[in-house]
């Protein structure tokens, strides 16, 4: 008999088990994938550390959160600083001088200032009422044409001006020449892998993998007194009230001869026509020297049952949705619901461990 049964061996549910077993708790750890890490998962491939499941960069401005991640690896260096690649030109990414510079020849903050201000102007947009409105009235028309409305489309899959204008409800916008993306006081990559940091948290926890909670279920909540459940909150509850909706994607893994792809870990692709948002190549992200490189591309989908679930749409009618499952979670006296699925909400890393060092606070009391 276990303590707890942990559905998911992701980072929420890697730190709850983690933490439980500090306690002197027994748990078992299922995941339906045929590996632990949850979308963090890092797989070796000619030497580099591939991120599985899309770019992970660790980043927090919480000291605590940062010493607690670091006990399980050392971090190195990186800072993410991406670019955006528009019918080959090149911008640096989050919008600075850099990226003003390069789009009007503007030196100074004051001009770039002046060239925003001038585009929203003349816009005249007062009242945005969708996605491409709002984008203008923030930035002005030249970003917005560039750098925001082709990845966005792809992204979501809808013409911007069909968008809700809640998905960007401020932009970053820097009057620097800075390319630091997070601006976070700690930042970096595990060296050696996510991996080896879930392998650590899950030391002395039983494991199941390829094990699917749903087609088992009766079975192995026999096994345990209480549940940590990670997955998709409405297929919990049988899709009771509907079904949540997601974006999901599709990775197209390369293994190219050759020593340096593009010159940069991350490459978004914004304009309409390329069909994946952006191209990471993974041995940037530990300064890699290997002679050959692996790079994946990014292609955004809609999510059905049996895709994986990426971006919750948390508009009117799935927040609503989520609401009336939340009730029905609140009741539940032996599950313990977390992580991103299970709370219908993109989290970062920081924040998923955070929100499990609650959980576990809320559990055991210290």
């Amino acid at each position: 008999m276990y303590d707890y049964l942990i559905v998911g061996a992701g980072l929420f549910g890697a730190v709850f088990a983690h933490e439980a077993t500090k306690r002197g708790k027994k748990c078992l750890v299922i995941d339906k994938r045929s590996h632990i890490g949850g979308n963090v998962y890092t797989e070796k491939i000619d030497e580099i550390n591939v991120h599985k499941y899309g770019a992970h960069i660790f980043h927090t401005n919480d000291k605590k959160i940062w010493d607690y991640v670091n006990q399980f690896a050392e971090f190195n260096r990186f800072t993410n600083a991406p670019i955006a690649n528009y019918k080959g030109e090149i911008y640096n990414l989050p919008f600075n001088m850099n990226t003003f510079n390069k789009l009007w020849g503007v030196i100074t903050p004051e001009d770039a200032k002046k060239k925003i201000e001038e585009q929203k102007k003349t816009a005249g947009i007062t009242e945005p009422k969708n996605l491409e409105e709002q984008a203008i009235s923030l930035v002005g028309i030249d970003l917005y044409k560039k750098l925001i409305k082709g990845y966005t489309e792809k992204q979501w899959g809808r013409p911007a001006n069909e968008l809700p204008k809640f998905i960007i409800k401020r932009l970053p916008v820097r009057y620097t020449y800075d390319n630091n993306y997070f601006n976070d006081k700690y930042q970096g990559i595990p060296i050696g892998g996510y991996t080896a940091i879930i392998e650590k948290m899950l030391k002395k926890c039983d494991i199941r993998l390829n094990t699917d909670f749903f087609q088992n279920r009766d079975e192995l909540e026999k096994e345990a007194n209480k549940i940590v459940f990670t997955g998709m909150i409405d297929e919990f509850y049988k899709y009771r009230f509907g079904v949540l909706e997601y974006r999901s994607l599709n990775f197209d893994n390369e293994i190219l001869d050759v020593e340096n792809y593009q010159g940069n870990a991350v490459v978004n692709y914004t304009d309409r026509e390329t069909p994946y948002t952006r191209i990471i190549e993974h041995k940037h992200f530990e300064f890699g020297k290997q002679e050959k490189t692996v790079i994946t591309k990014e292609y955004p989908k809609e999510w059905k049952k049996g895709d994986e679930p990426y971006y919750p749409i948390n508009n009117e009618r799935n927040n609503e949705l989520y609401r009336r499952y939340k009730e029905l979670a609140n009741k539940e006296e032996n599950v313990i619901f977390g992580g991103r699925l299970a709370n219908y909400k993109y989290y970062d890393m920081h924040q998923v461990i955070a929100s499990a060092l609650k959980s576990v606070k809320e559990e055991f009391g210290v």
